[in-house]
C-alpha cells in the first residue's frame, strides 16, 4: 500500500470549519444540506458560526466532523482526479468516515449514525462520571502494566510513546500519577467521559439496534479496523460487529498505519491530529492536513 487517507475524530474541531468548502463547491454545500435536512437543523450553521458549546456538544460535534471531512474530501477529489488512494482509515467518529469514502455506508447513513452515536455516547458519560489521561513517553507495556495496577483500561494506542487510558476519574488521576513515577509524563484529558472503555457500555447497547436497520456493503478498498488494527472484512455482519466493538475497546491506531504499509497519509477534515502522529510514527512517512482550499490547491 502506498497512499492512505486518513479521518479526524472527536476533539479536531473548531469554529468555522467547512465553510470555504461550502461556499466554493456545490457539492460539498449539498452535503451540509443533505446532513442537516437529516439531522432536523442546521449542522451548516453551527460549523460556521458556533457557538463552540453547540460545536463541542457530541450529538453535533460527530456528524458536523463527519460532514466537514466528507466534504473535504469531495473537493479534494474533484480538484485532484488523478489522486487515488489505496485505503481509508479513521480514528474513532473517522472510522465511519473512512467506511464512507470506502463504499461501505452512505452519507446518509453515517450521518444518522454519527448523530445517535453522539447523542449515546454523551448519555454514557452523564450517567456515569469518568476520564481519559494520554500518557506520553512510555512503552505500550508499561503503560498496560500501570493501568492494570490502577483499574483502568488502555482506550487508544496513538503511536509508541502516546497511549490513553480511561475509567473512573480517580482511577484515571492514579494512573497519571503512576506515569510520571515511572518516568513518563501524562495529561489528564478534557473530555466528556471514558471513550473506548467498558464505561460505554450503555452506548454499545442503545446503537446496536440502530446498525441493524443499515445496508453495509464490502469495502471497495481495504478501510482499517480501530478494534483490529487490521483491514475490516469484506463481510458487512462484521463490519456491523466490530462498529459496535470499537465503542467499547481499545482503538488501536498505531496498529492500523503500521499494518497498511503506507508511507504516504493524507488526512482529511479539521485539525492535523492524524498526520502529526503519522510523522511520530515513523519519521520517514509523508503526511499532509487537507482541512480547506488553500491546502487542496497546494496539492503536489
Amino acid at each position: 500500500m502506498e497512499r492512505l487517507a486518513l479521518f479526524a475524530g472527536q476533539g479536531a474541531q473548531f469554529v468555522g470549519m467547512g465553510r470555504e468548502l461550502a461556499e466554493a463547491s456545490p457539492d460539498a454545500a449539498a452535503k451540509f444540506e443533505k446532513a442537516s435536512a437529516i439531522l432536523g437543523y442546521d449542522i451548516g450553521k453551527i460549523c460556521f458560526e458556533g457557538p463552540i458549546e453547540d460545536l463541542t456538544s457530541s450529538d453535533h460535534c460527530q456528524p458536523a466532523i463527519f460532514t466537514v471531512s466528507a466534504a473535504c474530501y469531495d473537493v479534494f477529489r474533484e480538484r485532484h482526479p488523478e489522486v487515488e488512494f489505496d485505503g481509508f482509515a479513521g480514528l474513532s467518529l473517522g472510522e465511519w468516515t473512512a467506511l464512507w469514502a470506502g463504499g461501505v455506508v452512505s452519507f446518509e447513513d453515517a450521518v444518522r449514525i454519527l448523530a445517535a452515536r453522539g447523542k449515546f455516547m454523551q448519555e454514557a458519560c452523564d450517567e456515569r462520571p469518568s476520564g481519559m489521561a494520554s500518557i506520553l513517553s512510555l512503552a505500550p507495556e508499561k503503560v498496560a502494566e500501570i493501568a492494570a495496577e490502577c483499574g483502568v483500561t488502555v482506550s487508544n494506542v496513538n503511536s509508541q510513546a502516546q497511549i490513553n487510558v480511561a475509567g473512573d476519574k480517580d482511577k484515571v488521576e492514579q494512573a497519571a500519577k503512576a506515569a510520571f513515577a515511572a518516568g513518563g509524563k501524562a495529561i489528564v484529558l478534557n473530555v466528556a467521559g471514558a471513550f473506548h472503555s467498558p464505561f460505554m457500555q450503555p452506548a454499545r447497547e442503545r446503537l446496536a439496534p440502530v446498525l441493524e436497520g443499515v445496508e453495509f456493503r464490502a469495502p471497495s478498498r481495504p478501510v482499517y479496523s480501530n478494534a483490529t488494527g487490521r483491514p475490516h472484512s469484506a463481510d458487512p455482519a462484521a463490519i456491523r460487529a466490530a462498529m459496535l466493538d470499537q465503542i467499547t475497546g481499545t482503538v488501536r491506531w498505531l496498529d492500523c498505519i503500521l499494518d497498511s504499509g503506507a508511507h504516504e497519509f493524507v488526512e482529511f477534515g479539521p485539525g492535523k491530529v492524524l498526520s502529526g502522529l503519522a510523522k511520530r510514527i515513523d519519521r520517514q512517512n509523508r503526511a499532509v492536513s487537507i482541512q480547506n482550499l488553500e491546502a487542496i490547491d497546494a496539492w503536489q
